[in-house]
């Protein structure tokens, strides 16, 4: 095994990749950089500077159930708190829900924190800065708050 791992890319099923492609490159910038259909199986690779960060795979045939085992949630980190705001703002535009109320703390007194929310087929996702949310609620003070949301 190597002596170092970091995660490469995450993949993602969806229902309506159209949708989705529209929601991904909206919000985070980014480019296809390869897309492609089997049967009717359709997939895309999105990127940000030709690095690959995530794949749609259009083979879903209901939403996501947080209830079943699998990804809990996806997590994109910006450089700062500010980005995280810009987010929230594009996002309230689109009429998005969030499960809290503005940028939340990660934990009880964290300098880290963000928002949270769901694409458009209800996987759970968040936006976070590794400082600038001390000022911030953290949502329950026995629990993280990327947990049970």
């Amino acid at each position: 095994m190597p002596s170092t791992l970091r995660t490469g890319h995450i993949g993602l099923n969806v229902t309506d990749i159209d949708r989705s492609l529209a929601f991904y490159a909206d919000l985070f910038g980014f480019q296809v950089i390869g897309e492609g259909k089997e049967g009717e199986s359709r997939y895309a690779f999105l990127g940000q500077d030709g690095a690959l960060v995530l794949t749609l795979w259009q083979q879903a045939g209901a939403a996501y159930d947080p209830a079943r085992a699998g990804l809990h949630h996806l997590a994109f980190e910006v450089p700062a708190i500010e980005d995280v705001r810009a987010a929230e703002e594009q996002l309230r535009a689109q009429g998005t829900e969030f499960a809290y109320e503005g940028v939340v703390a990660h934990r009880e007194g964290g300098a880290s924190g963000g928002i949270f929310f769901r694409d458009p087929d209800g996987t759970r996702l968040e936006i976070y800065a590794p400082t600038g949310a001390e000022e911030a609620p953290a949502p329950s003070a026995t629990a993280p708050t990327c947990g049970f949301f």
